[in-house]
Formats: C-alpha cells, sequence, structure tokens
C-alpha cells in the first residue's frame, strides 16, 4: 500500500483453510422441532483475525479488510490480500493501564483519499489521567495522533473511562465518558466532565446548541447528557435516527437508554445495583426528573459495546440492538419493538468476552473478542455465498 513504510510490519502469516462452525442455532434457547424456528437455524462461523493483543474496537475498510484497535497503542490491519499490519501510533502521553490505552476507531468520511481515522484513548499518568480525542492519517512512519479534544476533569484511578465515539449527521461528535469509578458524585455535576455523554464540533470546540452551554470555555457547555457510569455502548438507529446507550452497573443494574439531549439518567442517585461490597448505594430506583433505563440487567452481563442490526442478511435479528458481554461471554439481541424490553442470546457457540460488535457491509455480524489472545469472528448465514476462501490466525 501507498505510503506505508517498514514501521508498518508486515507479518506474513500463514493462511489457513475457512474455518467455520455449522450453528445449529442461532438463538441460544433450543427449537421445538413440531414448530417453526423463530429465526435462521444455521450460520457460518470464521475466524477473520487472531493474536490480537487487549483489542477495543474493530471497524471495517470500505476498501475491504478490518482495522483493530489494541489499547497499548497499536493499529492492526488486515487487508483483503491476506496481509497483517501493525501501524504503532505516535499517541503523545499515552496511558496505559487498567482499561485505559487506545480504544474507539471510527473512519473519516473521505478515508478512501485521506486515510485519516478519529480516535479515543487515555492519556496522562497514575495520579492524573484523562479521556481524549483525537485524528491521525494512517501513512508514514508512526502516523502521529493530533490531540483534538480532552476531558479536562483529571482522576486517579486506571478504571471506568467510557470511550465510545459516534458521529452524528450535521459533522458533531458524541464521546460516553465514565465516572471515573471513584468519583460517581461527578456524574450529577455538569462542572465535571465525568460520568457524561459529551458532545464536540471535529476541532473540539463546545456547539452552541448544547442543552447547558453558557459560553465556549465552560465546561458544561460540553455536556450532551449526564448521570452515567460507565458507558461503553453508544449508536444511532439508522432507521429511527435514535440514539441508544448502554452502561455498566455496579453489582446488578447494567442498563439501556434511549438518549435525549439534556437528559438526566441518574446514576448515581438511581440505580437498581449494588456496591461490589454489598452496600446500597441508593434507596432509589425512580426519581422525579431523571430517565429510567428502557432495559436492566441484575445480575449484571458487563456489556460492552451495541450495534442495530438493519440488514437483510439475518431477516429475524432486523431491529434488533446486538449487545456484546464481557461476563456472560455472550451476543444478545433486544427487540427494539418490544415493550418492555426482552433480550435473548444468539450464537449460542460463542463462548468468549466480546469486547465490541460490528455489522459488516454484507450484513454479517462480527465480534472482537476480549483479552491477550484476541480474535475477531464473523458470524454469516449458510445460504450467504460469498464466505471467503482464506481466514487469518
Amino acid at each position: 500500500m501507498k505510503g506505508m513504510s517498514k514501521a508498518l510490519h508486515l507479518h506474513n502469516k500463514v493462511l489457513l483453510p475457512l474455518i467455520f462452525w455449522a450453528g445449529t442455532l442461532l438463538w441460544g434457547r433450543p427449537v421445538n422441532a413440531d414448530e417453526p424456528p423463530p429465526v435462521t437455524g444455521n450460520f457460518h462461523q470464521t475466524q477473520i483475525a487472531g493474536y490480537l493483543s487487549s483489542p477495543w474496537a474493530a471497524v471495517e475498510n470500505p476498501l475491504g479488510g478490518w482495522f483493530i484497535t489494541e489499547r497499548g497503542g497499536t493499529i492492526v490491519e488486515y487487508t483483503n490480500a491476506g496481509q497483517r499490519l501493525e501501524i504503532y501510533l505516535d499517541i503523545p502521553d499515552l496511558y496505559v493501564s487498567g482499561q485505559g490505552g487506545l480504544l474507539d476507531i471510527v473512519l473519516a468520511d473521505d478515508f478512501t483519499e485521506s486515510r485519516r481515522v478519529f480516535l479515543s484513548f487515555s492519556v496522562g499518568s497514575d495520579d492524573e489521567n484523562y479521556l481524549a480525542f483525537g485524528t491521525a492519517r494512517l501513512e508514514g512512519e508512526k502516523p502521529k495522533v493530533t490531540r483534538l479534544f480532552t476531558v479536562t476533569t483529571p482522576k486517579d484511578t486506571p478504571v471506568h473511562f467510557g470511550g465510545r465515539l459516534l458521529k452524528l449527521a450535521d459533522g458533531t461528535w458524541l464521546m460516553t465518558s465514565g465516572d471515573g469509578f471513584d468519583y460517581r458524585e461527578h456524574a450529577q455535576q455538569k462542572s465535571s466532565l465525568l460520568g457524561k455523554v459529551l458532545r464536540f464540533n471535529e476541532d473540539g470546540s463546545a456547539p452552541a446548541d448544547n442543552p447547558f452551554y453558557t459560553t465556549p470555555d465552560a465546561v458544561q457547555s460540553y455536556v450532551f447528557t449526564l448521570g452515567h457510569r460507565n458507558p461503553q455502548g453508544l449508536t444511532q438507529d439508522p432507521a429511527t435516527g435514535q440514539i441508544w446507550l448502554h452502561e455498566h452497573g455496579p453489582d446488578g443494574g447494567d442498563e439501556i437508554n434511549l438518549l435525549s439531549a439534556g437528559k438526566n439518567y441518574g446514576w448515581p442517585v438511581v440505580t437498581l445495583g449494588e456496591d461490589y461490597s454489598g452496600a446500597k448505594i441508593t434507596p432509589f430506583t425512580h426519581y422525579d426528573g431523571m430517565a429510567d433505563p428502557q432495559l436492566n440487567w441484575t445480575p449484571s452481563i458487563a456489556p460492552s459495546s451495541m450495534v442495530v442490526y438493519r440488514d437483510t442478511a439475518f431477516p429475524e435479528l432486523a431491529g434488533h440492538l446486538l449487545v456484546s458481554s464481557l461476563k456472560n461471554k455472550a451476543l444478545f439481541a433486544v427487540a427494539l419493538d418490544q415493550n418492555p424490553m426482552s433480550t435473548e442470546q444468539i450464537f449460542a457457540t460463542i463462548n468468549e468476552r466480546l469486547r465490541d460488535v460490528v455489522v459488516g457491509r454484507d450484513g454479517s455480524i462480527y465480534v472482537l473478542t476480549d483479552g491477550e489472545r484476541a480474535r475477531l469472528m464473523r458470524f454469516s448465514p449458510l445460504r450467504q455465498e460469498n464466505v471467503p476462501e482464506h481466514s487469518l490466525r
């Protein structure tokens, strides 16, 4: 590829024969043979990429292939030609500890020409660290990341960064920001950027139509919603424009929320979970003026990412939120047209901690596993004919 230097290390991985599972169930429950199955019964499970070190997010290259972030500061690129490129980024002050490091990735609208990406990542030190947003061009030797926005509220914990990105149709960005674990009261304070969904322009400035905007430099001018704990799932429904978020509760109380500008989602005033010690965090499971969750998971599933499925490859999943789970080692489908919402496990062959879920251009569903030897898996219907002849280790 043009512009690629020796710093983009090409690993001559041996191509393996296609690895797939012909699953007997899509949904994680038995199907009565006397009843029509609620969904398509069989699917391919294919390993697309492997040997990933603490990956956090995956995005499909419009030219073919994949980009996967690793928290250590690397973007792993898999090309259509079966090559693995490791792109080592220059991220000044990158903080890699606990749950921190390089997190989410979004490709620029003109990526095929510019090779520009947008990233979330943590910076700082054990004593003082922050979530940040920046951009880089994936070309040349060790591409440098330019920081565009920083969550200026400092914390000294290496956890609860949030970090999920979403670009809106008006060109502004949403970024989830966690409460830092020890700073949960900040989630209710507009003077803090912790425990929020933040909205900013691409240059890092605050949009004047934000719900709490006062002056360009005011902290509250960046707040889109408040009252969040550790939100790692953020997606927009292409059919309705609705913005959906999920967040980790404490011990129980994981939530799915429908976002609306200016709303307060309750944490830590309201939760259905408890402290890890068993102590009660709050007596309230509802509070006037604060939005109730659309769905609650108790016990926790540790939701890590989310996407709305509006494709036809799996028609039975159309109109569902797909939610990846770390704790339950599973992928869940949540029907958006049900009230109250309910969840069902899909692709019952999954038994690994899941970090990210993505819908591919062909309607296949891709899941990224978690940990030091993680992989990217593709789930496609058996009737689909364009299964690749090879997959990468």
